[in-house]
């Protein structure tokens, strides 16, 4: 991102609340430019520059956002339980200065964001808001949004370049991760199981917010109760075992997702529970497949990002960023220990489900 962004200059495109009296830059992210902006009338607003590099259609991803949210704001109760982007002078929910960055601007929500639950409580209000939002958005058309990032949750195609990768074999890894690929290809068939019942319409093609971590969650500062959903720069058309699973995979995980010692990686399931009862607890509307399928959203979400990790140190790490030279490898192998532990407890997962929605 350039070092000569210029948000004063760009602030006054956007209908806030007054004029800006301050603008400084804010929180802590590291993709987008992102500044607090306060003005004469004590409105607060957060203005950002959107990473074109990362996001390479930002028009796509703020066509999307600004529908989703503008439905949202349509439907919910609380005026809280969305984002609000300001409108620019151009009538658009952004603006494009004349280095051809785009900005967008949105009222300021003030609440906490955790990296990680300080209680099983947390963990439930994370699932409550992703539900919501689901629920929320369960008529929108889905097939209307932008896939901003293609095939990102095709788990055919992930397995596709991973073959690709393997075949290859470009860092001259592959004779030191058999292990890993029989893994990988023994569950070929059914990591692309959403996938097909997505094209033949057994599972509804929904909204997904796809980075469904509790930090993209705000919530009240007070009452630790969720607010809103955050960062819905991924929002696009999928599943929703895909958020449901990457839920599941990050948060019910006994360990980090780069774990070393992989005595240390399993699925909680005691977490695995809070998180299901808050999700069907806030989305009434999945249907009996889906409800079913909730524990397979789990494990092929994280089957998937094992592929991903493993194409890449097969790769030559190209696309994730590594801090040693076996990262890759490591992340792959606390994935796909997280996945055979799902398979060891798989009954007990799904007889939670069944436990859970039964009480809806």
């Amino acid at each position: 991102m350039k070092k000569t962004l210029n948000p004063n200059a760009v602030v006054g495109h956007f209908q806030t609340d007054g004029a800006c009296i301050s603008c400084k830059e804010f929180g802590s992210g590291h993709i987008n430019s992102t500044y607090q902006v306060k003005t004469e009338h004590g409105k607060v607003y957060i203005l950002q520059c959107i990473n074109k590099y990362v996001f390479t259609d930002p028009k796509a991803v703020m066509e999307n956002v600004s529908a989703v949210t503008k439905y949202l704001s349509e439907r919910v109760t609380d005026p809280t339980e969305t984002l609000h982007f300001v409108i620019a002078d151009t009538g658009d929910y952004f603006y494009v200065d004349e280095a051809g960055d785009f900005w967008r601007c949105y009222e300021f929500a003030d609440g906490i964001c955790l990296e990680a639950p300080e209680t099983d409580r947390d963990f439930y209000e994370s699932a409550i808001a992703f539900g919501r939002f689901q629920e929320l958005l369960r008529d929108f058309p889905a097939e209307t949004l932008h896939e901003t990032i293609p095939l990102f949750h095709n788990t055919i195609n992930r397995y596709r370049l991973f073959k690709e990768a393997l075949a290859q074999n470009a860092a001259g890894r592959a004779e030191s991760v058999q292990a890993e690929i029989d893994f990988i290809m023994a569950r070929e068939k059914e990591a692309g199981t959403i996938c097909r019942l997505l094209e033949t319409n057994e599972l509804p093609l929904r909204v997904t917010h796809n980075d469904t971590k509790l930090n993209n969650v705000l919530l009240n500062r007070e009452t630790r109760k969720a607010m809103c959903v955050l960062d819905l720069d991924t929002v696009m058309p999928g599943s929703s075992l895909y958020d449901f699973g990457d839920s599941i995979r990050f948060g019910a995980a006994t360990a980090p997702e780069d774990e070393p010692d992989l005595s240390k990686m399993g699925i909680n399931l005691e977490l695995f529970r809070v998180y299901t009862a808050g999700y069907l607890t806030a989305c009434r509307s999945l249907t009996e497949k889906e409800t079913e399928l909730l524990p397979l959203g789990a494990k092929i979400i994280t089957l998937e990002l094992a592929v991903r990790f493993l194409t890449d140190y097969l790769d030559g790490d190209r696309y994730f960023k590594t801090a040693y030279p076996e990262h890759n490898l490591v992340r792959a192998r606390a994935q796909l220990k997280l996945v055979a532990d799902m398979e060891a407890k798989w009954d007990e997962m799904q007889k939670i489900v069944a436990e859970e929605a039964a009480k809806h």
